[in-house]
């Protein structure tokens, strides 16, 4: 039991190390957060496939669920495969957490889109989908803010990534535009 707790708090260490350096990369981007190409809408149906980082294909790149944030019951965003999407609060039109390689990559994948067009929804959003073009490819976003995965999520559903330090929240349909969510968080 003692040699199992000593191997779990170098292990959070590491991690929280991992996450950590996710704010330092910089690139420059598309849409509101660069001078990239980035197109607009929800409804428009790509001519290709997209894919995600982190799931299968799918011709729906973004879809809704309800899941427990921070002991309430909220509508958040998810990929294809049910995972919960995520913003960072820093994310600047020169810095883009997802944007670097190596370790941030790695703790929080950006959602990709491969396709032509804009990415899809599988229900009515009130907020913008787009995608902003850096050094990972296409990066999808929701209402300017670029959505990530949290490899600390392993099923569908999971939060595991909300409010890690402060800068790391669930995205939710009602996540404002470009300039962050409210005071809860989670963009409602």
């Amino acid at each position: 039991m003692l040699l199992r707790r000593f191997f779990l708090i170098p292990i959070g260490l590491l991690m929280v190390l991992f996450i950590a350096a996710c704010g330092s990369n910089t690139s420059t981007g598309g849409g509101p957060y660069g001078t990239g190409s980035s197109s607009t809408g929800s409804t428009t149906t790509p001519s290709s496939t997209p894919t995600t980082t982190g799931s299968s294909n799918s011709s729906v790149m973004i879809k809704t669920a309800t899941a427990q944030v921070n002991a309430k019951s909220v509508t958040i965003l998810t990929n294809a495969g049910g995972k919960t999407l995520y913003y960072f609060t820093p994310d600047t039109a020169t810095t883009a957490a997802g944007t670097g390689t190596g370790n941030c990559t790695s703790m929080w994948p950006p959602l990709l889109f491969t396709g032509t067009g804009s990415p899809t929804s599988s229900s009515m959003l009130s907020g913008t989908l787009s995608v902003q073009a850096d050094a990972n490819g296409n990066q999808v976003e929701y209402n300017g803010h670029p959505l990530y995965l949290f490899s600390g999520d392993t099923a569908a559903g999971q939060t595991n990534g909300e409010g890690i330090f402060g800068k790391w929240f669930v995205a939710t349909p009602d996540l404002s535009s470009q300039g962050g969510g409210s005071s809860n968080g989670y963009g409602n």
